[in-house]
């Protein structure tokens, strides 16, 4: 049985909204709105008049959720496209009705769906279900978009990709391993035991870190070929802090985390709308920059969203290239940043 999520009351969040520039003649697609930080993100740019695209897995909650956004913001133009982040097939056609819904370009694509501490489990790619699902989906997504980016770009000044991080980025490694993103689901470590889950250890929680890991390296390795390119298209990166979200719900129910522990825990954390500063500010914000990490500071759990700079220990020459490598690998083609027209 799944506890009963705490009310955490928002501190920063209307601070930042009121910061925030109209939207206006923008489309944003976004990963994961059916609820959490994404959910949000969402609803503040559709209110900011911003055409918005929810990629989510088809579900109940995914149609609840696009229901109440239309309902919510009655101006706003709000579409759904389908697209399961553990199946390749349907991340590629996700871009294939992107690409027609969106002629105009897609100007910010906010990579924000993720998952916590599952199982020792494959895709049906083959791949583990945390990286898949954080990001070598994410990756393809990107790439399969790059042109709608590069469009919106061209004609609007900018476009943005946001990924979106954790403080599991720091522990308990800070070393992008290889085999981590090879076909290897369900042969990196098994499950640990019950203790050493409840205590955010063992396994689960290192393919965590891993996938949190590589959407820093993702965007490090971005910044670097789109400034060489001298493409118009933002990377940037954020983190939600430990934000009141589903996120630990679910993962106590799949077992990576205490039923009685966490409760108390997430007495701790900051609301929902408290953990969406970073993307909000990566994705709206005019000051932000390529290259610029958001969040409570580096390693804060709760507070406003602030820029530092990409860490060392993901942004060297090493990890850029390990991470472009071996995603290409595993979505089995080439990801230029060389500016490419639309069709």
């Amino acid at each position: 049985m799944a506890f009963k999520s705490p009310d955490i009351s928002s501190v920063h969040f209307a601070s930042l909204r009121e910061q925030l520039p109209s939207m206006s003649g923008k489309t944003v697609a976004i990963t994961g709105t059916t609820s959490g930080t994404g959910r949000a993100a969402a609803g503040v740019v559709a209110d900011l008049g911003a055409k918005v695209v929810l990629l989510n897995r088809p579900s109940t909650r995914s149609s609840s959720s696009l229901d109440a956004l239309r309902t919510e913001f009655p101006e706003a133009e709000i579409h759904a496209v389908d697209c399961d982040l553990q199946s390749f097939a349907s991340v590629a056609k996700a871009g294939h009705t992107v690409s027609d819904l969106c002629p105009e370009g897609v100007h910010v694509l906010c990579n924000n769906a993720g998952v916590m501490a599952l199982g020792d489990e494959a895709t049906q790619d083959g791949f583990d279900v945390q990286m898949q699902t954080n990001h070598l989906s994410h990756f393809l997504l990107t790439r399969d978009l790059w042109p709608l980016l590069t469009l919106a770009a061209a004609e609007s000044g900018e476009a943005r990709v946001v990924n979106h991080s954790s403080v599991a980025r720091l522990g308990p490694k800070r070393t992008l391993i290889p085999k981590y993103l090879e076909q290897r689901g369900g042969q990196l470590g098994g499950n640990g035991w019950g203790p050493i889950n409840a205590m955010m250890l063992g396994p689960r929680w290192l393919r965590y870190n891993q996938s949190k890991l590589a959407n820093c390296a993702f965007t490090a390795a971005l910044h670097e070929r789109t400034a060489a390119t001298g493409s118009r298209v933002k990377a940037l990166v954020a983190h939600p802090g430990f934000a009141n979200t589903n996120l630990q719900r679910n993962t106590v129910q799949h077992g990576g985390m205490g039923r009685a522990l966490t409760p108390l825990m997430m007495r701790f954390s900051q609301s929902i709308e408290d953990g969406a500063l970073g993307i909000l500010s990566c994705m709206s914000l005019p000051q932000a920059q390529s290259g610029q990490f958001y969040g409570p500071g580096a390693t804060g759990f709760k507070g406003a969203a602030k820029p530092f700079p990409l860490e060392a220990f993901y942004d060297n020459p090493t990890t850029r290239a390990l991470i472009w490598e071996k995603s290409e690998a595993a979505i089995g083609g080439a990801f230029s940043t060389e500016s490419r027209s639309s069709n």
